[in-house]
């Protein structure tokens, strides 16, 4: 099933990279992190849900034309590792504080 309405939302940036969360639509599809090398662009690319390979390659491409290119950093090459998997939960400080409470309380 190709993917449509492809679109990135920025999570972070760096000097030196950049974070997105990846939609079809409404759905949320996966995140990429981007890294910036003085010539070499990689890529950290997390699919959330089972996708046929071409698919994936048209991701990477979407990705190339819409975050690397315009991100005026020279581009000999763009790495990118792809993972098939599901978003367990993001955790920080404050997640462990909270168990921390919980701990205490009990």
């Amino acid at each position: 099933m190709p993917v449509e309405e492809l679109r990135f939302e920025r999570q972070y940036r760096t000097p030196h990279s950049e974070g997105y969360l990846m939609f079809e639509a409404s759905d949320r599809l996966g995140r990429i992190e981007l890294h910036f090398t003085p010539s070499v662009v990689y890529g950290t690319m997390l699919i959330e849900r089972e996708m046929e390979e071409d698919d994936i390659l048209d991701v990477i491409e979407q990705a190339d034309d819409e975050l690397v290119m315009t991100a005026d950093v020279p581009r000999d090459d763009f790495i990118v590792s792809v993972f098939q998997g599901k978003d367990v939960g993001t955790y920080s400080d404050d997640y462990f504080e909270d168990d921390e409470e919980e701990d205490e309380a009990k």
